[in-house]
């Protein structure tokens, strides 16, 4: 059997440079949902300065209320992932927190299994949902006259990619990793960072 430098077989080798280039392209995944979440928020705060701006020059920026509340939607909807994989989502621990580690597992195993189908289930009536709008040519019954499908699709793409998460979490904690959600409340509070508990 062919050996690598390191003295393990070169099969393995391989398996772990190709599970560390998966790692790096899943969390710049994540990573680039955030960021766009963030995009959306900030294009918020431009419109509404210009809405405001414009109502005191007699522009006509009624139109701009459907477009922000698009922005709204696809913020929180890019930002799951991320939020999910940096222990941002509302996580109840009292129960966590006084199992032993093995024990945990089973409980944090199990709360993702559930937590995934029930993400899956939400990804496809949103898929389908979507689809549906974009087969019959539905338009937006605001100012703003678009083909629905269009903001919808942020929805569809956030569910999606939570999925992904959900179901990266799970194999990780399978395989024995602690989850990255538990790491990223240790690493702030390591840092004197507590503001995520208020």
């Amino acid at each position: 059997m062919t050996q690598s430098s390191a003295g393990r077989p070169a099969g393995v080798a391989l398996d772990e440079r190709r599970a560390g280039r998966a790692r790096v392209w899943l969390d710049r995944l994540y990573d680039g949902a955030g960021a766009l979440g963030a995009t959306c928020v900030f294009v918020i705060f431009v419109l509404m300065v210009l809405g405001g701006v414009g109502r005191q020059m007699n522009w006509h920026v009624s139109g701009l209320n459907d477009v922000v509340a698009w922005l709204c939607a696809a913020a929180g909807f890019f930002a799951m992932a991320h939020a999910f994989r940096h222990g941002d989502f509302v996580r109840v621990t009292l129960l966590l927190e006084a199992a032993s580690p093995r024990v945990r597992r089973a409980l944090d195993v199990g709360c993702l299994l559930i937590a995934a189908i029930s993400v899956s289930y939400l990804t496809y009536a949103a898929t389908s949902f979507t689809w549906e709008s974009h087969e019959f040519a539905e338009m937006a019954t605001g100012l703003v006259v678009i083909p629905i499908w269009i903001p919808q699709s942020t929805f569809v793409l956030g569910c999606w990619l939570l999925l992904i998460a959900m179901i990266d979490e799970l194999v990780g904690v399978l395989r024995g990793d602690k989850p990255s959600y538990q790491r990223a409340v240790e690493e702030r509070h390591a840092a004197g960072d507590f503001s995520s508990d208020v």
